[in-house]
């Protein structure tokens, strides 16, 4: 069987691997011992699976394989932060972040190569869609981080403590394959993550966001970044498909149908003269007065085809105290990996655009350079 016809067995979520086991005349188990070879030791060859026998791997040889996504590069930052370039199938590369913090180490990573909403603030969007990832792409990204800081045997000590969905793409458009990546990292035979060490985050897919808690129960973020529509319209566009009235209990309804209580994290980038305003501050009080949530600032990153600014540090420091004296738990979130284009909102990577939409932000980009456009 050529390369191309073998089952990639990375990536599927342990009912499927049972499955795929029984289709080729061998008992369910066999998933349980394969699972621990790849995610607990990080083994890609079936030959060094010593508790499988010789027939069994001799089968598994010709008819599937572990293979995971192409690292074409991996930056480190003078922080620590770390940045993969991985290239997918499709031929488009996204990226993946490592931010090590005090206590815990945090895994940032992409489901869509390129995203399909185009955020203003956003460098991701700025470069268009491809395609989405599939599971073993976005599974891959966790299992290439464990083994670059040799996490392996999976009893160590981890240096990668959360993983966050919140790299390039909109998670929630890629449904199937961020789900069971998701249930994957918090399986005991995968990474075995705490639930509330997966999170997705969302800028508001709502018919999306209503069948998630169906089918898994990570914690959530939602990309909130305005305290009302008309701003929120320009900013993240899809809030003209799922207004705040609408979104806003959606979320509520995902979080109130989890076993245990959690809050969600709300996330807001900071944009100089934008969003950062007292006014701004002051209305996201009323909006989130139902909605048991912690609220993350996220100062703006600048990149080249954006013409916003970041705040200064006095207007990030009132727009914190303004929520922190309504008794909303705030924080700004510190930049990290900017020296390597890792901050957040700053993923780019290399997107085989479909959508034209990069083209069209670079040429208004040299516009505005040639002074032949108004900024």
């Amino acid at each position: 069987m050529s390369d191309a016809q073998k089952v990639n067995l990375l990536g599927l979520p342990r009912p499927m691997l049972e499955a795929y086991f029984e289709s080729i005349g061998e008992k369910k188990f066999r998933a349980t011992q394969v699972m621990k070879w790849i995610y607990h030791y990080g083994v890609d060859d079936f030959e060094q699976m010593t508790n499988l026998g010789k027939g069994l791997r001799t089968k598994l040889s010709e008819c599937a394989e572990i293979r995971d996504p192409k690292v074409v590069s991996c930056d480190h930052s003078a922080d620590g932060t770390r940045k993969w370039i991985i290239e997918v199938a499709s031929g488009s590369c996204v990226e993946t972040v490592f931010i090590p913090e005090s206590g815990r180490g945090t895994l940032c990573v992409s489901s869509q190569a390129g995203c399909a909403l185009d955020c203003s603030f956003c460098s991701t969007g700025k470069q268009g869609f491809n395609s989405d990832l599939t599971a073993a792409e976005i599974i891959g990204q966790v299992w290439i981080a464990a083994k670059s800081f040799n996490n392996v045997p999976h009893k160590q000590d981890r240096s990668i403590t959360n993983v966050v969905m919140m790299g390039m793409g909109e998670p929630l458009l890629n449904f199937d394959n961020v789900v069971a990546s998701m249930n994957l990292m918090m399986d005991d035979l995968g990474f075995g993550l705490s639930k509330r060490r997966v999170t997705l985050s969302t800028s508001g897919v709502v018919p999306a966001l209503k069948e998630l808690g169906k089918y898994t129960d990570v914690s959530l973020a939602l990309s909130l970044h305005a305290p009302n529509n008309a701003l929120r319209n320009e900013l993240v566009p899809i809030n003209k498909r799922y207004p705040l009235e609408v979104l806003l209990p959606a979320c509520q309804d995902y979080m109130n149908g989890l076993a245990d209580k959690r809050r969600i994290t709300i996330e807001y980038t900071l944009i100089k003269g934008v969003n950062d305003q007292q006014q701004h501050a002051e209305e996201l009080i009323p909006l989130l007065k139902n909605i048991p949530c912690k609220i993350n600032l996220i100062p703006f990153n600048p990149f080249s085809l954006s013409s916003y600014q970041r705040p200064s540090n006095n207007a990030i420091r009132r727009f914190q105290e303004i929520l922190l004296a309504a008794g909303y738990n705030t924080t700004v979130r510190k930049t990290r990996g900017d020296d390597i284009d890792a901050a957040c909102g700053q993923l780019a990577g290399k997107v085989q655009d479909r959508t034209r939409r990069s083209q069209r932000y670079l040429n208004q980009t040299q516009l505005i350079n040639t002074k032949q456009l108004p900024v």
